[in-house]
């Protein structure tokens, strides 16, 4: 009895099952004498190319996937999927530069103003600029920008100080901000000083890279009193932009085309060289970006001329 219904189906089903085999095939896509079939494009590319003349800085990701990028040229943003490269300027600047980017979980983007001295806050929804500050009147260069649970911290890479915004209720800025001297251990080269910021592991404290010097240090968000970290004699020289997850933090070395993957301690006192990440795709790096098993990194191209032709892009690399 179960084989004589088994023969059944078979019977009653073959025939839908070959309909549904061609009509399938009919909706494959076919290419006529000459040319080439056609390719489904490639989720995640590894490169994301960027508006001409754009000069990127910063970088920072949030849901979407989308990539958030500040232009040192005239402070515009531009918004880009991670899953096909695809975008469009969000927030068109003042002139100003943007630098280095954070993203809070509700779609607000700190932006570091570079030598304009200033910095702002920009809803990503919208494109409106919601807060804003002059930091400096003159002889500065906001940085980059790192959000804590309770402050917006900037570095002043042409200054030995940070300056500290407070965010309030659901994380609404402050309308005045406060200057946090670096002393301590704090070394103020003549050159680029504090650029890249990041936290110790346990969130307690602040960890800035001294770009000239290639040295991290581990700063009282409060006090401003730094101490070195231990590194084992590896300089991050050329120092940009941090990332950390975790106990690994990824410091970008610009103009070395490298990322320096260093495995902190709990405190963020000392750390060990772990590998170093390079692409060949890299034209000086500065900032660095994750999503998924993916580093993203923009690249600046300083020893390139910018003209409102150059080519800039985003390098997809594994972390």
């Amino acid at each position: 009895m179960l084989r004589t219904t088994n023969r059944r189906l078979a019977t009653t089903l073959l025939p839908a099952l070959l309909t549904g085999v061609l009509a399938g095939a009919l909706l494959v896509p076919t290419a006529t004498a000459g040319e080439a079939r056609p390719k489904p494009t490639k989720p995640f590319p590894s490169r994301i190319e960027l508006p001409d003349g754009f000069q990127p800085e910063g970088i920072a990701i949030g849901g979407g996937p989308t990539a958030y990028l500040g232009s040192l040229a005239d402070g515009d943003i531009y918004q880009a999927s991670l899953r096909t490269g695809r975008g469009r300027v969000i927030s068109e600047g003042d002139g100003s530069p943007a630098a280095g980017l954070a993203l809070d979980r509700r779609g607000r983007l700190f932006a570091a103003g570079g030598d304009s001295g200033t910095a702002k806050v920009v809803n990503t929804r919208t494109g409106a600029v919601v807060a804003d500050w002059t930091f400096s009147a003159e002889g500065s260069f906001v940085n980059d920008v790192v959000l804590t649970r309770r402050h917006a911290y900037f570095t002043d890479s042409s200054k030995p100080v940070l300056y500290r915004v407070a965010l309030g209720r659901r994380g609404a800025p402050a309308d005045d901000f406060t200057v946090v001297p670096l002393t301590g251990a704090w070394v103020q080269p003549a050159g680029f000083g504090a650029n890249g910021i990041e936290t110790t592991p346990r969130g307690r404290r602040l960890i800035v890279v001294n770009s000239t010097e290639g040295a991290l240090y581990r700063v009282g968000p409060f006090t401003g009193v730094a101490r070195k970290v231990d590194l084992g004699g590896y300089a991050v020289t050329n120092g940009d932009g941090l990332l950390r997850r975790g106990r690994t933090l990824y410091v970008v070395q610009n103009r070395l085309n490298t990322v320096a993957v260093i495995r902190l301690d709990r405190s963020g006192t000392s750390g060990t060289l772990r590998r170093t990440i390079s692409s060949d795709d890299f034209d000086v790096p500065t900032t660095v970006a994750r999503f998924g098993r993916s580093l993203y990194l923009p690249n600046a191209r300083f020893g390139t001329e910018p003209t409102a032709t150059t080519d800039y892009w985003v390098t997809r690399v594994h972390r």
